[in-house]
């Protein structure tokens, strides 16, 4: 009995020199639920799993991650709530499904505002990034990294696109973001709002004539399957939130905290480079599927409809001081 008790102590005392290793695994490990709505030949799967990877792998085991895609855990709308709630861990979706949220973020979404993916991650990376990421707090989400969703173009299944007069009279599925729903009501467009995991199904029996998402997207989705034209309009620049519950993250020791955010912040990078690769092989994959595709739309006659007016809303509730520090970065 002695002896036992000898024994247990060592290892109590062995467990705080070296907790990631010596204390008992189920004392030890957290356990982490990852939800996105994407594809599992998408970046976000990649990206997520390679974060799964190097956490546990950083932690010894002590942190493993759990990775559900393909809206396996509900839509966009549901797995942020989820998230808020505490009952999922991470969520990652596109930054319009947080505007509703923290309107701020909106700003992110304003058309035709991107010059590239460089001024894209200047942003992000940056000051502006810093200065957004605690707006979800309030909510009960904190932000681990901007993830890229990338330039968004149009597809339907009716007509090419070429200008902007092509696009009136498309019912074109958007998300909820107020900016993509103005910008398309301004080019005469009728927008409809739908969740990414219900988009297939409804370009699949024409409740709606097309949607608009980056090429990467289009091609993993197998959109092509129900949309027949690609006009490559890069209207607008989609961020992905990796968002954590904040209940959470706050519940876990401070190694594990600071482990999760040093990962995604090296994951981060990474996966927006993952979609940059890929961009220029998705449009040619595209074209093998069968779509026709508008390389050069006339993206001024668009821009000249949306860019002032869409802006203009924005600022009328937040300033102009958002929108005019991302125009001035990088330039």
């Amino acid at each position: 009995m002695v002896e036992i008790t000898r024994r247990a102590a060592f290892a109590a005392a062995a467990g705080l020199a070296m907790p990631w290793v010596a204390a008992p695994a189920h004392a030890q490990t957290t356990r982490i639920r990852f939800a996105h709505p994407h594809p599992e030949s998408d970046s976000w799967h990649r990206a997520a799993l390679l974060f799964a990877r190097t956490l546990k792998e950083r932690s010894d085991g002590a942190i493993t991650v759990q990775v559900f895609p393909n809206g396996a855990l509900g839509s966009d709308p549901t797995i942020i709530s989820a998230a808020r709630g505490g009952t999922l861990d991470i969520a990652l979706t596109g930054n319009p499904y947080f505007t509703g949220l923290a309107p701020k973020l909106n700003v992110l979404d304003l058309p035709f505002q991107f010059r590239d993916r460089k001024h894209v991650a200047a942003v992000l990376d940056g000051p502006i990034g810093d200065k957004l990421k605690p707006e979800l707090e309030p909510s009960g989400l904190v932000v681990l990294g901007f993830w890229d969703i990338g330039f968004r173009n149009l597809t339907n299944s009716r007509r090419a696109v070429q200008t902007a007069a092509d696009i009136e009279g498309l019912k074109i599925r958007t998300t909820p973001n107020p900016a993509h729903i103005k910008a398309f009501q301004l080019l005469g467009a009728n927008p409809t709002p739908l969740a990414f995991t219900e988009l297939f199904t409804a370009l699949e029996t024409r409740t709606v004539d097309g949607q608009e998402n980056p090429t990467t997207l289009i091609l993993n989705a197998r959109f092509f399957e129900v949309q027949k034209h690609l006009s490559l309009t890069r209207h607008a620049y989609t961020a992905g939130i990796l968002a954590m519950s904040k209940q959470r993250l706050d519940s876990l020791p401070e190694k594990h905290r600071e482990l999760i955010r040093a990962v995604a912040a090296e994951v981060t990078p990474k996966q927006r480079q993952m979609n940059e690769d890929a961009e220029p092989g998705s449009i040619a994959k595209l074209k093998e599927e069968g779509m026709q595709v508008v390389a050069e739309p006339d993206r001024e006659s668009m821009a000249k409809i949306v860019v002032a007016p869409v802006r203009a809303e924005y600022t009328s509730q937040f300033g102009a001081e958002l929108p005019e520090a991302i125009h001035a970065t990088g330039a």
